[in-house]
């Protein structure tokens, strides 16, 4: 599916929340398989010592919450599954990497059984949406409970300024993903964005400028990227935005897209001196194409991307720089277990 495919308006919709019931159904029909293979690995996911019976629970509970968050594209924090699943966790004193560990595990099962599905499994032209979907929701879940039970060092899983997701998230994403594409051979990209002078704009045009700037932006790259791309803060005046699968392929063309849109819409005036204020950007692309059976760093990853950026900064601003198809992977040796 390529980028240019998007659904326009109330179609897109509907395919959407059509796609979302489908999965969300088959989840359920297959609860008491997809519990049975989750207690395949739960027990030994190395970091926690879980009994059988509590593993059971927890795996129900995961794959029942996915489902919901998969169907609605959130999870009602009121509900009774949320409350047990919270329950569960106090009283096992859980750590919330453990929690992102065990939701792995799950979500790796679900995938597993989804793929062989015939309608919307690996051989369909969907599945890239559908795994998207499974991933997103395994976060909206994790989101919602680390916001309840503020085991997250960081507080929250959204950026409160630009609604977008915290760097914490996009770290959690961004170990997960680099480790899929390396267990499967996925292309994946990263972008990232950074607003050009804006310590200049906020020391000639007051800083709350800066702030609007900021949020504006963060509302801008919402609404273009789709909503099983990852996009995230990144640090105080940049955004990254993660992409998997055929998209990798469009990153260039994309922040493209995206750099022209910021120049041509978020420009202000400065009423003080009657004063038109040009904002652009400057971006990133790295793009990555994994072979099966190899190890990606991410922190290569996110190192080779800020060197572009500084690139892009130093090369006059207000442009893309892209480096594509980088090797950010090495083979892992025969003994190691796949991700």
């Amino acid at each position: 599916m390529s980028a240019e495919n998007r659904f326009p308006g109330e179609t897109a919709a509907r395919h959407q929340e059509d796609l979302r019931g489908q999965v969300s159904q088959a989840l359920l029909n297959r609860l008491d398989t997809l519990t049975a293979d989750a207690l395949a690995i739960l027990p030994h996911a190395g970091q926690v010592s879980l009994d059988r019976d509590f593993c059971e629970r927890l795996a129900n509970w995961l794959i029942r919450l996915l489902a919901l968050a998969v169907r609605d594209a959130a999870v009602d924090e009121r509900g009774m599954l949320v409350a047990q699943l919270r329950g569960a966790v106090l009283e096992r004193s859980l750590e919330t990497g453990h929690l992102f560990t065990l939701a792995y595990l799950v979500e790796r099962a679900v995938l597993d059984e989804l793929a062989l599905d015939e309608t919307i499994g690996a051989t369909t032209e969907v599945w890239p949406v559908v795994a998207q979907l499974v991933r997103r929701g395994s976060f909206e879940y994790l989101a919602l409970f680390g916001s309840r039970t503020h085991l997250d060092s960081t507080g929250s899983f959204t950026d409160a300024l630009t609604t977008l997701h915290t760097r914490a998230m996009l770290d959690a994403v961004l170990l997960k993903e680099t480790a899929r594409a390396g267990r499967f051979g996925n292309p994946l990209a990263l972008i990232l964005f950074d607003v050009d002078r804006l310590a200049t704009i906020n020391d000639l045009h007051g800083y709350g400028v800066g702030t609007r700037i900021l949020e504006r932006l963060g509302i801008l790259l919402r609404t273009y990227f789709r909503q099983h791309d990852w996009v995230a803060r990144y640090g105080d005046d940049e955004i990254a935005v993660l992409l998997t699968g055929p998209d990798a392929g469009h990153a260039s063309e994309l922040a493209e897209r995206v750099r022209q849109m910021v120049e041509a819409r978020l420009a202000f005036t400065d009423h003080r001196v009657d004063q038109t204020v040009q904002v652009t950007i400057s971006a990133a692309v790295i793009r990555v194409d994994a072979v099966a059976g190899t190890t990606i760093d991410p922190e290569r990853l996110l190192v080779s991307v800020e060197a572009a950026l500084r690139r892009a900064k130093q090369s006059g601003r207000n442009r893309v720089e892209a480096v594509g198809d980088v090797s950010l992977s090495r083979t892992l040796p025969r003994s190691s277990p796949s991700v």
